[in-house]
């Protein structure tokens, strides 16, 4: 139950808090986890022994970033364009294999986090003072359309971190298509995708021994709090991750221990949550070669190649335009 009031919004972030804590059932959007706070508890998760993805693939670009190098590599150079770039760490692998081996490319890396870009580009204008970086900032679909307008040499478009499992089949279609939209031939779309795989050994990644990734999931909560001036007791939720094996879907809730109302004075909102009502916060889609087969096909690409880790735990994909 829910006392509603405000209709009109100064922020996307007052907007859709107030569209999915009025929904039933109710959610979060996960895009809103990136904060200050939030960005370092995401750097923690990304160390955690449990969370396997970062070191997959991190193997995977090291193990190939020769090959990868001489597939990218076109006469005149090439852009390459990092969605959700992060902290740049694995990225900065190939980072360093190319400018060591004068490879002619520029980095345009985007996030959602201003702070991170910041770092990030601190980070690359330290080491590689010469190399042309140019950040940007916003979600993957308010920047697409600026990726169209790179067009006077080769897009490598690279999204790694599987973090396209962050959204539905049917909206990764949607998305795929776009970025299809924005390539040209001989465009190349990079992207890392979590595997289906033992369903133990995924749910460790989202509930970990530390609780760094409850106090991640929490810290919405508290950027409620702060924002917009309302009353989380974030000690009143569990953090509950699930994994679905038949759809390769995990989910992650936040669930009320108790019965408790809820106030957010900047959207003149009070919420009502039932003992044991949940709050749905992420979603992170794990894969297999038909699903990204068909994933591609939807949107009018091909695979073109795919790196493994040793375990099979993670893959990188290479896709073009499909051939009309």
């Amino acid at each position: 139950m829910t006392t509603q009031e405000k209709t009109t919004f100064a922020t996307a972030f007052e907007k859709e808090v107030y569209e999915g804590l009025t929904a039933f059932p109710k959610y979060l959007s996960s895009k809103f986890f990136y904060d200050k706070k939030g960005d370092k508890l995401f750097q923690e998760i990304m160390a955690m022994p449990e969370y396997y993805l970062t070191g997959c693939e991190y193997d995977i670009i090291d193990s190939h970033k020769e090959e990868f190098a001489s597939i990218f590599s076109a006469d005149n150079g090439f852009d390459l364009i990092e969605l959700g770039a992060g902290d740049g760490k694995k990225t900065k692998l190939l980072l360093a294999h190319f400018m060591q081996h004068n490879v002619n490319f520029s980095y345009k890396p985007i996030d959602i986090s201003a702070d991170v870009l910041a770092e990030l580009k601190e980070s690359v204008n330290d080491t590689w003072p010469e190399l042309d970086i140019q950040t940007q900032q916003g979600t993957y679909v308010e920047v697409l359309d600026n990726i169209s307008t790179f067009n006077k040499r080769k897009k490598i478009i690279m999204l790694l971190g599987s973090n396209i499992g962050n959204l539905t089949h049917d909206l990764a279609v949607d998305f795929l298509k776009n970025i299809q939209e924005a390539m040209r031939e001989g465009d190349i779309l990079f992207m890392g995708l979590d595997q289906k795989k033992e369903p133990e050994r995924i749910l460790s990644a989202y509930k970990d021994s530390k609780g760094i990734t409850e106090a991640f999931n929490k810290n919405l909560l508290k950027r409620i709090n702060r924002e917009l001036d309302a009353n989380f007791d974030l000690d009143a939720f569990t953090h509950w991750p699930t994994y679905n094996p038949e759809t390769g879907t995990t989910k992650s809730f936040l669930v009320s221990q108790k019965e408790q109302l809820v106030n957010i004075k900047s959207l003149n909102l009070e919420i009502h949550l039932q003992a044991w009502e949940s709050i749905h916060t992420e979603i992170s889609q794990k894969y297999d070669d038909s699903i990204v087969y068909w994933l591609a096909k939807e949107a009018g690409l091909q695979v073109t190649d795919q790196f493994a880790d040793e375990n099979g735990y993670f893959k990188d994909y290479l896709f073009e335009k499909a051939s009309s």
